[in-house]
C-alpha cells in the first residue's frame, strides 16, 4: 500500500477578513471591523452575535468615554460569545463623597471646574491571547485576564485572573486550572499565537493536542 500523501493545509484565513464563515455572518474577525478609540484587539479574535459583529462595541463595550482615557486591549486567537459585557471605567462613580451622583456631568450651574474624570479609575482592561469569553460573561474595569483563560458563562469578572485559568460565578474566582504551573509556564514561553500564520498552519496538531515539547520544537 503507497503511504498516505500528507494532508494540504492552505495557511488559514485572512485576519483581514471580516467574516471569515461566508454562511454564518454572525461571525467576524473583530480587527477588521472595529476601528474605534481606546480599543485594541488582536488578529483572529473573534465575535458570535446573531445581530452582527460589526455592533460589538455598540452591544458589547459600555461606558467607553475617550476624555477618560482608559483602553480595552484583547488579544489574539480570542473567542467572545454574545451578550459579553465589557464595562469601562466611565461607569465609576466617586466614592470619597456624601453623594456619588454625577452633578458636574449635567452642567447648568452643577459644573465643577476642577472635577478630575480620570479620579478612581482602575486603568485599562486587557485580556490576553487564546482567551474563551462564554456568553453574558461581565468584565468590569481595569481586570487584566491572562493568556489561555476560560470565562464561564455568566461570570463577573471583577479581579485579575491568572493564564490558563478557568473562572465562574459572581463575582468570577478561578474554579480549575487548565494545565499545571510548570506546563503553564512553558506554554507562556511558547506563546505560539505570535507565530505567523504559516509556522501555526504547520503545527496545528501539536497546537491542538496535548504534546507540548512537539510545540516548543515547532519549527
Amino acid at each position: 500500500m503507497a503511504p498516505k500523501a500528507p494532508s494540504h493545509r492552505p495557511g488559514g484565513p485572512s485576519p483581514e477578513t471580516p467574516h471569515p464563515l461566508e454562511a454564518f455572518p454572525r461571525v467576524g474577525f473583530l480587527k477588521p471591523l472595529i476601528n474605534a478609540i481606546g480599543i485594541d484587539i488582536g488578529e483572529y479574535t473573534y465575535y458570535d452575535d446573531p445581530g452582527g459583529p460589526e455592533h460589538f462595541v455598540e452591544n458589547c463595550v459600555h461606558y467607553h468615554y475617550p476624555f477618560i482615557g482608559d483602553r480595552l486591549v484583547i488579544g489574539r486567537f480570542c473567542a467572545i460569545a454574545g451578550g459579553v459585557r465589557f464595562l469601562m471605567n466611565g461607569a465609576n462613580h466617586r466614592l470619597d463623597s456624601i453623594s456619588t451622583y454625577p452633578f458636574a456631568i449635567f452642567g447648568q450651574g452643577w459644573e465643577d471646574p476642577d472635577v478630575d474624570w480620570k479620579s478612581g479609575s482602575k486603568g485599562d482592561t486587557t485580556i490576553g491571547n487564546d482567551v474563551w469569553i462564554g456568553n453574558g460573561v461581565t468584565i468590569l474595569p481595569g481586570v487584566t485576564v491572562g493568556d489561555g483563560a476560560v470565562l464561564g458563562a455568566s461570570a463577573v469578572v471583577a479581579s485579575d485572573m491568572p493564564a490558563y485559568g478557568i473562572v465562574a460565578g459572581n463575582p468570577a474566582k478561578v474554579v480549575k486550572m487548565r494545565f499545571n504551573e510548570p506546563i503553564i509556564a512553558r506554554l507562556l514561553v511558547v506563546a505560539w499565537w505570535n507565530w505567523h500564520a504559516a509556522k501555526i498552519t504547520r503545527n496545528l496538531d501539536a497546537i491542538r493536542g496535548h504534546d507540548i515539547v512537539a510545540l516548543e520544537t515547532a519549527t
